[in-house]
């Protein structure tokens, strides 16, 4: 169980993060509050009363106070960001003890256990405004979605983004061998199929292979794995708590994981080969994913069949138009990939994107 209470306090320092601090003498209380710190990733400061060192207990990012504890803590400075821990789901006089410290919630163990290593979590990762989260999907088979998906991750981290590429496709060969990295040392899809509830989002960030400035979540060469939709959402999550840029290399098909994973987009681009037959095919696919992903855009590719051009492809489907996107190979002999060369056609392409969509898609 966890409730709200809603009252005027000072503001705790800011621009700090680390553990919480704890408060209180119940050693069973204790037990538990540590164990659920580990979980999340912080190691807390653990004190008996109000530290006597008054900065400890304004400049905690997060203060859980044990029910055996509110006596001590009643005149201690009002802040935010104070946690009422008990576990007598029957006690009603723990709101009036609540309103006594100045706490923002009231929660009780062990319901409430999942609540509070999330709260943990984003105090110790320092949470801050979400990633912008654009996905990239082809209107038909071979349309160039994965090209174009690694060129826009490989454009963003060389101007200085934190971005990370997810490969959301199992069948389509490893985004980290369209880089060049299969062989760099990190984690793939198949180690989080467990995953549920919360990922430590920089956890997840420094498991996974650095390739060009920017970090990878692709396939093994293993047989496939099926990822459960909420091994999907908790990584997914965890990419976007760290901010800066997630890119989403997406199946045309929509099961349940990649669902979850259109969810968590701002924006989705729909790479659209400029003939008929991958328009009418792209018609579909964007009737699909429009159902979950409210922004689509078409990005058309050529070379353009007879009577049609960008703007063309884009009315016939009704989407907002990205543009044109060049055709680069995908890994020059040199081993520059897509979108590596700054000055690439490509490249140049993708730099105009980033720079439009932080006006037009929310933001960075």
């Amino acid at each position: 169980m966890a409730g709200v209470i809603t009252h005027d306090r000072p503001p705790a320092a800011e621009g700090r993060q680390g553990g919480p601090l704890i408060v209180t003498e119940d050693a069973e209380l204790l037990d538990d509050l540590l164990r659920l710190c580990a979980a999340a990733g912080a190691r807390p400061e653990v004190h008996h009363g109000v530290p006597e060192h008054r900065g400890s207990w304004e400049a905690a990012p997060l203060v859980l106070v044990g029910d055996d504890a509110a006596r001590r803590v009643r005149g201690a400075v009002r802040r935010r960001g104070v946690v009422l821990v008990g576990r007598d789901q029957d006690d009603s006089g723990v709101w009036r003890r609540a309103v006594e410290i100045g706490a923002d919630h009231v929660l009780m163990l062990p319901d409430g256990e999942q609540w509070l290593v999330d709260r943990i979590a984003d105090v110790a990762e320092g949470v801050g405004r979400p990633a912008l989260t654009v996905g990239v999907l082809g209107g038909r088979g071979g349309a160039g979605a994965s090209t174009l998906a690694c060129a826009l991750a490989v454009t963003s981290a060389r101007e200085g983004r934190r971005t990370l590429l997810v490969d959301a496709d199992p069948l389509g060969g490893g985004l980290d061998v369209l880089l060049g990295g299969e062989g760099v040392e990190g984690l793939r899809w198949p180690a989080f199929a467990a995953s549920r509830g919360r990922v430590g989002g920089g956890a997840l960030e420094e498991s996974l292979p650095e390739l060009h400035a920017l970090r990878v979540l692709s396939w093994d060469r293993g047989d496939s794995v099926a990822i459960p939709p909420q091994a999907v959402r908790a990584v997914l999550a965890a990419a976007r708590r760290r901010g800066g840029v997630v890119v989403v290399d997406l199946p045309r098909r929509i099961d349940e994981g990649v669902a979850e994973a259109l969810a968590q987009l701002d924006l989705g681009v729909l790479v659209v080969p400029a003939d008929l037959r991958a328009i009418a095919a792209a018609g579909r696919v964007a009737s699909s994913v429009g159902m979950v992903l409210r922004d689509l855009r078409v990005a058309v590719r050529g070379p353009y069949a007879p009577g049609l051009d960008d703007r063309e492809v884009a009315r016939l489907l009704g989407l907002p138009l990205v543009g044109e996107v060049p055709v680069e190979p995908p890994l020059l002999d040199g081993g520059v990939p897509p979108g590596g060369s700054a000055r690439g056609p490509l490249a140049r392409f993708c730099s105009a994107f980033w720079q439009r969509v932080p006006v037009e898609g929310g933001g960075v």
